[in-house]
């Protein structure tokens, strides 16, 4: 089953699921109750940390949750903060989720120091759900903008030819 987001990414092919970890988890797990799914694949945009490019395609079964206040010393967690459902963690392009955008490279670069290097809203929730119903999962996105002061606006001026990209990539892996 391919899901994804939703409002502004949304696929003629994928279920939306919510924006954001709180979102996607109450929303995926009623869809995992209803209609248990034998995979799970999630579809969506990425910021990078800075050594992925805009509109490169990575997938990835790895997914952490940490908030930028953890590599200033403000803050930490006594949860397990990573979620995968790889073979092989040390070849993943780890994912991070927070329902924050980090728009300071100084602490995108701390994320690369921990081998993080895309940032997506909603992955580690869809992880999270996947892992607790027993679903194999895994999640496609591209990169449109680089995490740092210009993030937002350079999302806008790249979504719409990365959700073209990204569309034309699945339905040419023969995923569907």
């Amino acid at each position: 089953m391919f899901i994804c987001a939703g409002e502004s990414e949304q696929f003629d092919f994928a279920i939306p699921v919510g924006i954001g970890m709180t979102d996607v988890a109450i929303n995926l797990t009623k869809l995992c109750l209803s209609q248990k799914p034998e995979f799970l694949f999630f579809v969506g945009t990425a910021g990078s940390y800075g050594e992925k490019n805009i509109f490169d395609i990575i997938e990835s079964k790895t997914a952490t949750n940490i908030e930028n206040s953890f590599f200033t010393g403000g803050a930490y967690t006594p949860i397990d903060n990573m979620v995968s459902t790889a073979e092989d963690v040390s070849r993943e392009t780890i994912v991070n989720s927070s329902n924050y955008i980090t728009t300071d490279s100084n602490v995108g670069k701390a994320y690369l120091l921990k081998n993080i290097h895309l940032e997506n809203m909603e992955y580690y929730a869809v992880l999270k759900v996947a892992k607790s119903f027993g679903i194999p999962a895994a999640g496609v996105f591209i990169v449109t903008n680089y995490c740092d002061e210009n993030a937002h606006k350079n999302f806008m001026d790249n979504h719409k030819e990365a959700m073209l990209r990204l569309t034309a990539y699945i339905k040419n892996t023969e995923r569907m």
